[in-house]
């Protein structure tokens, strides 16, 4: 219910300007997979599936075109989250935005512009991958390097990560360390997965280089903007930085004029002032 309460901590006019950044209008719902990737541009960064009852941009929640969309229990039989579900599938399948299971194990969709500033924070160079990998997840991209693009069954076999458990917690690391992704969804003969490298999409966005003080600021940039406040908590909650993480981001903005601090860790678009 966190998202919840954050809402009642807004002024109405911040939960407006929101409705209409975050496309939570029926009048702006989100019906095709070109107008997905469209929101996902703008707002830099979203989540897949969550509803109303958690922070930040979601496109369940722009599918659905309110403000207060909650996830029903039988997912399967709602077409609001099934049309979410396919339109997440054809936006991996066309790879014009990156998705995968970043920090946390939270399913995000980022923009192309922004994968470099996630990238500083979260990703592993591959100079470093020896040191900061797991021997099973090693394993797994010594296979994908050689193929470079494989279903999860035949990707288990290969890599000799036969427990299943073990396997899915190895492809939630390489994920996290934005090394590998999910490049496609087939349902037929059998569910399944294609990985591929992350590296082969997006080969210059994770090839820029970017210090830490830069991709917090501009993380909490993207978030400010589409949000036009944020609440303590709030930014680290969607992003899965830490609260000093999260802090140091938008302190920074406020030293470059873009944002106000109205109080602990509540911050604003300074362009609000002028209205």
């Amino acid at each position: 219910m966190r998202g919840h309460r954050t809402s009642r901590l807004l002024p109405p006019e911040i939960e407006e300007y929101r409705d209409a950044r975050w496309r939570r209008e029926n009048t702006a719902c989100i019906e095709t997979v070109v107008q997905a990737e469209e929101f996902i541009e703008r707002v830099g960064f979203a989540a897949c599936l969550t509803d109303a009852r958690q922070p930040g941009p979601s496109l369940y929640v722009a599918v659905c075109g309110r403000r207060d969309a909650t996830m029903p229990r039988n997912v399967q039989k709602d077409p609001e989250s099934s049309h979410t579900w396919i339109l997440k599938d054809e936006v991996m399948r066309r790879g014009r935005v990156y998705y995968g299971k970043l920090a946390r194990g939270k399913a995000m969709f980022l923009a192309p512009r922004m994968i470099p500033y996630f990238g500083a924070l979260w990703g592993v160079p591959r100079r470093e991958e020896k040191k900061r990998l797991s021997e099973s997840a090693l394993r797994v991209l010594r296979v994908l390097r050689k193929e470079w693009e494989m279903g999860t069954a035949d990707l288990r076999l290969e890599s000799g990560v036969l427990d299943r458990k073990r396997f899915t917690q190895v492809l939630d690391e390489l994920q996290t360390a934005m090394i590998v992704l999910p490049n496609e969804v087939v349902y037929q003969p059998r569910f399944s997965y294609l990985w591929g490298l992350a590296e082969e999409r997006f080969p210059e966005e994770l090839a820029t280089k970017v210090d830490r003080h830069t991709a917090l600021r501009e993380i909490a940039r993207c978030f400010l903007a589409g949000a036009g406040m944020t609440v303590p908590g709030e930014l680290a909650r969607v992003t899965a930085l830490t609260r000093p993480e999260a802090g140091l981001g938008n302190r920074a903005l406020v030293e470059e004029g873009y944002a106000v601090k109205v109080s602990h860790g509540t911050y604003r678009l300074a362009a609000w002032s002028t209205r």
